[in-house]
């Protein structure tokens, strides 16, 4: 059939492109969509120490270059453009672009990844890679030995200020509500650690410093009689209110969690969709990180390929 994409791949972070590179690499001619922000969260990262082969550490945005550089290399097109609908319910499948354009692809890599959420206070976005992270295990080790805060009351929090806690010196855990909303199991860890100071009832205000942030503005009980003010020092600030998958777009055919998460067939990328497969953070609650991202980019490619083998495609 003709003008129909062998390996559609969307989306652009180390899922995505690793993908690609498979994929370009086994003759499939991907062609990647890369979205609304190219290179996906890790171009907000600024330095990254923990991606195996670079010794010396490397910022988020280089990274994502040298992989899209090497993509590129093996013949990937990689467009600028975001799917705004698809239909999976016949082959070959029919996903839309802005609106506008309509591609056919035989196979199909969703690797769109998760947004952090946030606040929505304006420091979160002036201080972010300036102390302003959504990911402990990404950036902790750059507070090693310091004091840092951290929002929420969940499990995501409380598994962030644990985390923390075994690096920093001190860990604040901001809970708007007067309990933990976390299971009982993470609770009684978070209780128990000498260094994690939880202040229940707390909201933040703002962020504080000169280039990078050096405090918190908190407010207890906000909005009623018993409000007030109070400011602490910290060297790092971390969200731990959870991520949403972009996966919105493709829930009318594809299977999710809860949470949205997309689901993925036993220790394969397979959706429930034949030929669609999901890689990286979108597919991922537990881990989200590149080198993960990356690993299971190249399971769907793998897969990918075996399925158009395997229908002569």
């Amino acid at each position: 059939m003709e003008n129909v994409i062998r390996c559609l791949i969307i989306g652009s972070g180390p899922a995505g492109l690793t993908a690609a590179i498979y994929a370009s690499r086994a003759g499939l001619n991907p062609i990647l969509y890369e979205g609304s922000q190219p290179g996906g969260q890790l171009t907000q990262t600024t330095d990254i120490e923990n991606f195996p082969g670079y010794p010396e550490g490397i910022g988020g945005y280089e990274m994502m270059e040298d992989l899209r550089k090497q993509a590129l290399r093996f013949g990937t097109q990689i467009r600028v453009g975001a799917i705004t609908s698809v239909d999976f319910s016949q082959k070959p499948y029919s996903l839309v672009v802005a609106g506008q354009e309509e591609l056919r692809a035989h196979t199909v890599i969703i690797a769109t990844g998760a947004s952090a959420r946030y606040l929505g206070i304006e420091d979160e976005t002036k201080y972010r890679g300036a102390g302003v992270s959504a990911c402990a295990t990404c950036d902790g080790f750059f507070f090693r030995k310091k004091t840092v805060a951290v929002v929420g009351g969940g499990d995501t929090a409380c598994e962030e200020a644990l985390y923390l806690a075994s690096l920093c010196q001190k860990v604040y855990l901001i809970v708007r509500r007067n309990v933990l909303r976390a299971s009982m199991v993470m609770q009684k860890r978070v209780f128990a650690a000498a260094n994690i100071e939880i202040l229940f009832e707390y909201q933040v205000a703002g962020l504080t410093g000169n280039g990078k942030v050096e405090g918190a503005d908190l407010l207890f009980r906000k909005g009623t009689a018993e409000e007030e003010k109070l400011h602490i020092d910290i060297d790092g600030f971390f969200l731990g209110i959870g991520h949403k998958p972009n996966s919105e777009v493709f829930k009318p055919y594809i299977e999710t969690d809860a949470n949205g998460y997309i689901i993925t067939k036993g220790r394969s990328q397979s959706t429930n969709v034949e030929g669609v497969f999901a890689a990286g953070d979108v597919a991922d609650p537990d881990y989200r990180q590149a080198v993960t991202s990356a690993g299971s980019g190249c399971k769907a490619a793998i897969e990918a390929e075996r399925y158009l083998l395997e229908k002569n495609l």
